[in-house]
């Protein structure tokens, strides 16, 4: 994530909002750190406690990672990053599993692509926003038709999906296909599914208004325990540490979150390989 600057607003005065950027951060990687030994240990009864708690990750995370767009200086950069990360995240889960296989963990940990994916819509919304402001009609348009790229590069993913019903095709050779396409981050592909993303461009667009913020959270999560009935629904909890946000950066710590994530997963899923499979 980006480091955010201080936003300068009344809020900022309560003293119960006592999470920077960096310690809501921080929050979200000991719960992602719960949810993946439960992801690497349930084959031997890892508690599912675990992944509950984890539920909350993914919104702290798209939160801040649009408080982070925000205040970037480059975003394009900022982008990029992500991207090279998300390609990287491909690249090493692929590898470690062809080295140690394990029957009972599948790693399609690529929160990256989630955020990269995010982030591109914050980005076509502030070229919306900025045609609209500025009588260009043009721009407002294309503002939107970029919004249809992550889709159109999920049609090579789709594409492997139809092969992969030819028996005539060794599937060794589809899962490198399937890989060879994640490195095109689409929106239908991107861990936790389109509507995390729908759910961070939420947050960019209403990051003043931090009570719709919550609100939205909530819509979601109500609507996932409707429809799923399963455990993400409990990221509506997550709605707690947002609301304790005070808007201001922290120590920021960026390259901390993009060593740890692949790291910690790798290290997770290597132990779980040699002393559970």
């Amino acid at each position: 994530m980006e480091k955010t600057n201080v936003i300068n607003s009344p809020d900022n005065t309560c003293n119960w909002k006592l999470l920077n950027a960096t310690t809501l951060k921080l929050l979200a990687v000991v719960l992602m750190f719960l949810d993946h030994i439960h992801q690497m240990f349930v084959s031997v009864g890892a508690p599912i406690w675990l992944t509950m708690a984890g539920r909350l990750v993914f919104p702290i995370f798209l939160f801040a990672a649009s408080e982070s767009f925000h205040y970037t200086h480059n975003k394009k950069k900022y982008l990029q990053r992500l991207l090279f990360a998300s390609w990287g995240m491909t690249v090493f889960t692929f590898v470690l599993q062809k080295v140690l296989p394990n029957d009972n963990v599948v790693l399609m940990n690529n929160a990256f692509s989630t955020f990269f994916v995010a982030g591109l819509y914050m980005l076509f919304w502030d070229k919306l926003v900025e045609g609209i402001r500025d009588r260009k009609p043009m721009q407002a348009v294309k503002a939107i038709l970029f919004c249809f790229i992550p889709v159109l590069c999920a049609l090579p993913l789709l594409f492997v999906a139809a092969l992969s019903y030819n028996e005539n095709i060794p599937f060794a050779v589809i899962r490198m296909l399937v890989t060879l396409s994640l490195l095109i981050p689409n929106i239908l592909a991107v861990e936790g599914g389109a509507a995390l993303v729908v759910l961070g461009l939420a947050f960019y667009i209403f990051r003043k208004h931090r009570v719709i913020q919550i609100l939205v959270l909530l819509i979601f999560s109500a609507a996932v325990y409707v429809v799923d009935r399963d455990f993400q629904w409990m990221m509506c909890f997550a709605a707690i540490p947002i609301a304790l946000y005070n808007g201001e950066r922290g120590r920021g710590m960026k390259n901390f979150f993009y060593i740890f994530y692949p790291l910690h997963i790798g290290v997770l899923y290597i132990i779980s390989t040699l002393f559970c499979s």
